[in-house]
């Protein structure tokens, strides 16, 4: 799910979330917890009910801040990859590990 800049919130169970994203698969979902859980957030994972048993498990991960928008997190910096760097809109996106260049791009290598 790419970045879209829209906070959507809600409940999942009787606790208040902003939802990070909907319907990902297990890889991206442990992927976010470890990454949100790094940034010292509090994740919330929500198993999306299946039509039918043969179809994949897909998940809704949120976080309990109701502050956390992860567009604004990720272009404005606040958030480090477990060796310390800033993660950047690839690395959100699990294009890549490296976090150089920035999400701007000026035709520099």
């Amino acid at each position: 799910m790419a970045l879209s800049g829209k906070h959507t919130f809600g409940s999942i169970g009787e606790t208040r979330v902003t939802f990070v994203e909907k319907g990902v698969d297990e890889n991206r979902c442990d992927f976010l917890k470890r990454l949100l859980e790094h940034n010292g957030l509090e994740v919330i994972i929500d198993e999306d009910k299946r039509k039918t048993e043969e179809e994949p498990q897909l998940y809704t991960v949120a976080v309990t801040s109701m502050v956390f928008n992860p567009t604004i997190w990720v272009f404005e910096r606040k958030l480090k990859t477990f060796d310390g760097h800033k993660v950047t809109q690839d690395y959100w996106n699990q294009k890549t590990e490296k976090t150089h260049p920035q999400y701007w791009n000026n035709g520099k290598k």
